[in-house]
């Protein structure tokens, strides 16, 4: 049986994130037909890295989880050093000398898995490395390049014109893309059309019955709801959707609409009588919690793909998004499922439409899932990945 790694800076049942998510979903199915391991660091907290986790070794649904140390938490000074250089980037001013110590900076700094990968690498027939803007993809991917797969999750955002990034992307043996639009950013910024890819997203289980009623009951919701899912941080542009939610509040006062928020909260959430912040729930309440929302709002300006935007439409709950996201703006154009807004007064719209149109609003419900059922189905998916490995 072929043996293959993972690369990811986080991985855990416990982490909560889009690309360490999606590693071990298909880490996970990818066990019936390779030896998997995962190399990944003891942290499970992304603003520090602090080392949490105390085992070396652990095997999580058959995949073997390696852990190492992070050798220094992010550092203080990161936030000043990555304006300062952002500052730079954009006056023309790209330094790949100054990039290395922002890598260095940004964390997770783990020598010690960079070292595991170059020592261990003959025993590996692939390595397989998600997301492109941390440590262990930047220091790591150079070393088993020759048998290297590569998901960027790529998406619009300073950091992609790092002049390092020019280098990076042009190792891979192979791609994985999420999304058509993510593949036509890569080649149209690094020219890798010559490297072999695959565009596919990832599938989507619901692994319980979603149970609405009970929902309600538990967190005492009677009125309806919009809700978010995901980390709550400014990254994803949360601030700007509590400003807009109570805009819409304050402009519709008759309406009981709630703000419902399931995640980490990073970032401040205003006290709001209509904003419900719930925290980090199960995944029989947060399929419960989608499945009787109005919809699923995403306001973030950079995603690749958006696990919570399919598991929403997968439970025929359409989608509010920022249109800034060519790749959210895709999901909504593609499935008819969704609406994506630019500015305040249409993301106002938006709410007004979807309450005062039921059978468009049906009809949205009913585009969302087929969507989902002719795109994202696991058995397509893991063939491709199958296809995409064994070519190395």
């Amino acid at each position: 049986m072929k043996k293959i790694a993972l690369v990811n800076q986080r991985y855990g049942l416990e982490v909560n994130g889009g690309s360490e998510y999606y590693t071990r979903l298909i880490a996970e199915r990818l066990t019936g037909e390779y030896q998997v391991d995962v190399i990944t660091t003891k942290a499970m907290d992304y603003t520090t890295w602090e080392n949490s986790y105390t085992a070396d070794e652990e095997d999580i649904n058959g995949v073997h989880v390696r852990r190492f140390p992070v050798e220094k938490c992010r550092s203080k000074d990161f936030n000043q050093y990555n304006g300062d250089y952002l500052a730079k980037l954009s006056a023309g001013q790209a330094d790949e000398s100054a990039e290395k110590v922002w890598f260095e900076k940004q964390g997770p700094y783990s020598p010690a898995a960079v070292e595991y990968i170059r020592s261990h690498k003959d025993e590996y027939d692939a390595f397989i490395f998600v997301t492109y803007l941390y440590y262990l993809t930047v220091m790591g991917m150079p070393e088993v390049a020759e048998k290297s797969v590569f998901i960027p999750t790529a998406h619009e955002e300073p950091f992609i014109h790092f002049r390092s990034f020019e280098r990076i992307f042009r190792l891979p043996k192979a791609y994985i893309f999420l999304t058509d639009e993510e593949k036509a950013l890569v080649q149209g910024l690094f020219s890798t059309q010559n490297i072999p890819c695959k565009v596919m997203g990832t599938g989507v289980d619901v692994p319980c019955e979603p149970d609405e009623k009970a929902f309600r009951e538990k967190y005492g919701i009677t009125d309806d709801y919009i809700i978010y899912v995901g980390r709550i941080d400014e990254g994803k542009d949360c601030p700007m959707l509590f400003r807009y939610f109570m805009e819409y509040k304050k402009r519709r006062p008759e309406s009981s609409l709630k703000l419902v928020l399931m995640g980490k909260p990073v970032c401040e959430i205003p006290k709001h009588s209509d904003i419900l912040s719930l925290g980090f729930v199960s995944e029989e309440d947060k399929f419960s919690g989608i499945s009787g929302a109005k919809a699923l709002v995403l306001p973030s300006k950079f995603e690749s793909l958006s696990i919570s935007v399919l598991e929403a439409m997968t439970l025929s709950v359409p989608v509010i998004v920022n249109g800034i996201c060519e790749v959210l703006k895709g999901h909504c154009l593609k499935s008819n499922g969704g609406l994506y807004y630019m500015n305040y007064f249409e993301f106002e719209g938006i709410l007004d439409y979807i309450f005062s149109h039921p059978a468009e609003y049906s009809a949205m419900r009913s585009n969302a899932k087929e969507y989902i059922d002719k795109n994202y189905r696991w058995e397509v998916i893991m063939k491709n990945f199958k296809e995409v490995i064994d070519s190395i």
